[in-house]
């Protein structure tokens, strides 16, 4: 394909792009802020695994002796960008589900990180810190590997780097044979040898993956450990949202309403708010306590429309608990039974 080729198909993209986002609603389209995050954390993802499997590749090939193989797998990774590049055009980045996964944790970083300090002394110590001395091992194990795991990811997200993906493992099976595709794909020559190479790095990076250490898991760990008691859980969201610990308080809430992490922090993070509402309302949480967590999320994040809430605040905490706990039913059943109830309905609705 010529030059001028490429560079006319480049430009009917471009302007189809243009063209989607200039039509697209306001509620829909990701702020430039979320846009960059997003943009850093694929490709810091996409480059850590490709980097792993270029690597043991052609430590595998220089074993064997096939230096020059070995060494056209690691010319081609000189060139960051390529692989994003080619997954994008192939449409794989398009996927729901990862960039669902991905959109979600951006936006629950952002507003961790934007939420408003609340101490009740000057000089205590922060929630997490003094669960991870409590004299309960479980409690101050699971305490201590979510601080690390939070430090981790917030290290990874300021220098642009990936430890690991912080993937479900379903999607980081996905991703990893994408990208030992599209590795594959730019070399100019292919053997069986380098085939078997790439294959078996892929298999190495999918063995790594410990989907245990994510900050989501590691949450859930710690609120199972806690078991927050009902006259316990105002205090522990409160403080939560008060401490920046944002994934502490969706696993709390999450294990309290028997619902997963991703189900709840995608109902914390929506602006509306309602289902937020709902939820609380299902623990029987008190007016104060529940004005207070909304503020909170208002304060960091500007979709938020806290006058809003507080015309609605009578008619939230007038719902009575065990409607709100109706209500929430189907977020507790099974993700891929919800998710198969979802597609017969589109079926139905043609």
């Amino acid at each position: 394909m010529s030059r001028a080729e490429n560079a006319r198909l480049r430009a009917e993209a471009r302007l189809a792009g243009t063209i989607a986002d200039f039509f697209q609603d306001d509620d829909a389209r990701l702020d430039d802020r979320t846009r960059g995050m997003l943009a850093h954390v694929l490709d810091a993802i996409i480059g850590a695994i490709e980097s792993d499997i270029r690597r043991y590749a052609a430590r595998m090939l220089t074993g064997n002796g096939s230096t020059t193989a070995a060494e056209a797998i690691l010319k081609e990774g000189s060139n960051p960008g390529r692989v994003t590049e080619r997954l994008t055009r192939a449409g794989l980045l398009r996927d729901e589900d990862l960039m669902d996964e991905l959109i979600a944790r951006v936006r629950h970083d952002l507003v961790a990180a934007a939420l408003p300090i609340e101490v009740t002394e000057p000089d205590e110590a922060s929630l997490l810190v003094r669960l991870a001395g409590v004299p309960d091992s479980i409690v101050a194990s699971a305490a201590s590997a979510l601080l690390a795991a939070e430090s981790r990811r917030r290290a990874a997200n300021e220098n642009g780097t990936a430890v690991g993906t912080d993937l479900p493992a379903e999607l980081h099976h996905r991703l990893v044979w994408w990208i030992a595709a599209a590795v594959r794909t730019g070399l100019k020559t292919s053997s069986p040898a380098s085939d078997r190479a790439i294959t078996d790095a892929a298999q190495r990076c999918l063995a790594a993956h410990d989907e245990g250490e994510r900050p989501d898991a590691v949450a859930m760990r710690l609120a199972a450990a806690l078991d927050a008691r009902p006259n316990e859980l105002a205090a522990v969201l409160v403080e939560a949202i008060g401490d920046r610990r944002l994934s502490l308080f969706v696993a709390v809430l999450a294990n309290a309403i028997g619902v997963a992490f991703d189900q709840v922090r995608a109902i914390t993070l929506e602006p509306e708010g309602d289902r937020l509402w709902l939820a609380l309302r299902a623990i029987d949480l008190d007016r104060s306590s529940i004005a207070r967590i909304a503020l909170a999320l208002a304060e960091a994040d500007p979709r938020r429309d806290i006058e809003a809430f507080a015309d609605a605040l009578d008619t939230i905490i007038a719902i009575p608990v065990a409607e709100a706990r109706t209500s929430l039913a189907p977020l507790a059943l099974h993700c891929d039974f919800r998710m198969a109830l979802r597609a017969l309905a589109r079926t139905e609705r043609r």
